[in-house]
């Protein structure tokens, strides 16, 4: 059964929208004017590795008989579609014609996943005894949020890492890291079914090589009825993407989680304990070995490291939410502090810079 699906955003968006067109799930994205107008020029194009085989795989949309079109938000029905996807930056939500939209999304009730490395407000909601309101100072804006009932959103962690090459257009995305898409349930049967189809879908799917062979290709969505799998990103991101940032510059992920291997492990182990303490049980984190194992692939900086030196006056700030909780649970940790205090100031440098 084809799925009508709204993506709000159209980078990373793109990745789990290539695993869906071989079902033929109509989709629309929310993007600007320049992306739009390629997209429904071109396309979009996706390169993943597949282990055993030298270069890349391209999913070309245009090749398949799925039907994607693009736009801006102005106009825009939620209630037109089956699920919404949120795969934009935290900060980008609060701009004009989205956060209208945005507020759309949440009046109109249907389901919607987000795909951020900043888990929205009300999905923290969802998590029994959690103080969410002693966490909104972690959001550009927490205001965006207030219209959205949380049965009716739910997390999916981004753990392949992608990126758009530099001197590709604006349509193009590569995957560097061809891990899966793990998403939680909706309190809801009937939406999480809609969430377990795609899922089968995107399981099902095959592509043609380039030499008319059809193979199966990687990065899957995974679909789970723990509220907390998709928090196995948390410690990811504080001991590799958020300490790509330090006092002289910006580092790859790969330093940051290996050149010093045990605070890695440490700050990594600290918030994997944060996480059991509100609930969570260790089976749902990704153990650290295998995480610093698939860091060795990560050669760039993270990409809120990259925005915040270059100049972002707002990125998305999991480093702050994880240190509020930790205060909400009576625990501290150095090195995430250091990370907190060393982002703020940048930021604050990015702001003075852009008044």
């Amino acid at each position: 059964m084809p799925y009508k699906i709204l993506f709000m955003g159209a980078s990373y968006g793109s990745l789990l929208a290539s695993k869906l067109i071989p079902a033929g799930h109509p989709m629309h994205f929310i993007c600007l004017p320049a992306e739009a107008e390629l997209i429904n020029k071109e396309g979009i194009r996706v390169r993943i590795p597949v282990k055993g085989r030298e270069g890349l795989v391209e999913i070309n949309s245009q090749k398949l008989q799925g039907k994607l079109s693009a736009g801006g938000p102005a106009g825009v029905n939620p209630a037109e579609y089956d699920l919404v996807c949120l795969a934009m930056m935290e900060p980008q939500y609060r701009s004009p014609g989205v956060r209208e939209l945005l507020d759309a999304v949440a009046k109109s009730k249907v389901p919607c996943m987000s795909i951020m490395n900043m888990a929205p407000l009300p999905y923290l909601k969802r998590i029994p005894g959690l103080n969410v309101d002693a966490c909104r100072h972690a959001y550009a804006d927490a205001t965006v949020w207030d219209s959205f009932d949380p049965r009716f959103l739910t997390l999916c962690s981004p753990d392949p890492q992608a990126f758009r090459p530099p001197d590709e257009k604006v349509n193009v995305l590569q995957v560097r890291l061809p891990t899966n898409f793990k998403a939680a349930r909706f309190e809801s049967d009937a939406h999480t079914t809609i969430l377990r189809n795609l899922e089968k879908d995107v399981e099902a799917a095959r592509f043609d090589d380039g030499s008319g062979t059809r193979i199966e290709l990687p990065v899957k969505l995974k679909v789970h009825d723990s509220i907390w799998v998709p928090l196995a990103k948390w410690p990811m991101l504080i001991a590799g993407n958020y300490r790509c940032v330090t006092k002289d510059g910006i580092r790859p992920i790969k330093e940051a989680v290996n050149s010093n291997v045990e605070e890695s492990r440490a700050v990594y182990d600290w918030v994997v304990k944060l996480c059991v303490s509100l609930g969570a049980s260790a089976n749902d984190m990704v153990p650290f070995e295998k995480y610093a194992n698939a860091s060795l692939s990560l050669l760039t900086p993270s990409s809120a490291a990259r925005a915040l030196y270059g100049g972002a006056p707002n990125i998305e700030r999991p480093d702050r939410l994880m240190q509020a909780i930790g205060r909400q649970k009576g625990v501290k940790n150095a090195v995430l502090d250091e990370v907190v205090a060393l982002v703020d100031a940048q930021l604050e440098l990015n702001r003075k810079k852009a008044a």
